[in-house]
């Protein structure tokens, strides 16, 4: 592939903007976007409802084939949160460019206190965020090639240093993650 249509994976936390950020990185490149939570809504209907009706082993079968969909167009790919725990997605991440979004709990706090997140249902959905991230950021940070936090600033400024360092790193091998602002 070419570094065009070769993969740009953004990985992280719930409420981090992989979504957000995912686009407007797309639209500066001139390339595709695709969002893995994005096609399950548009394939089999909401999240929140596949996990009440159909638990959270089937979303997750789901999530991967919607993840491999993605890897196989190209451009920016943003993954679920959770799309990460599965071992075949992070066995096809090893050969692309991987960006870590991270975020602090109390900027994420507004950015998903009415959320309908399966996962952040309950009585403390801030507590639920933090010990999912702390679970699986050892594997956040495994993946990644590079590390971008979005707690602060303008959301235009992560777009631009994502873009510079893609265009710094055509090379789909990075170095480990550092974080970066």
């Amino acid at each position: 592939m070419t570094p065009q249509t070769d993969p740009i994976v953004l990985i992280g936390p719930m409420g981090a903007g992989k979504t957000s950020i995912g686009r407007k990185v797309a639209r500066a490149l001139g390339v595709s976007f695709f969002d893995s939570d994005i096609a399950i809504v548009r394939d089999h209907g909401p999240i929140e409802v596949l996990f009440t009706e159909h638990g959270e082993e089937h979303f997750r079968a789901l999530e991967r084939q919607a993840v491999a969909e993605g890897l196989a167009r190209g451009g920016v790919v943003s993954l679920g949160g959770g799309a990460v725990l599965h071992p075949d997605t992070r066995a096809d991440l090893s050969t692309h460019r991987v960006i870590l979004l991270t975020v602090s709990p109390r900027v994420v706090a507004g950015r998903v206190r009415d959320s309908n997140r399966p996962l952040l249902q309950g009585e403390d959905g801030l507590e639920r965020w933090t010990a999912i991230y702390e679970a699986r950021r050892p594997v956040y940070e495994e993946l990644a090639d590079v590390a971008f936090d979005t707690s602060s600033g303008p959301l235009q400024s992560v777009v631009d240093a994502v873009v510079a360092w893609i265009n710094e790193n055509a090379d789909p091998q990075g170095e480990p993650p550092e974080e970066q602002r």
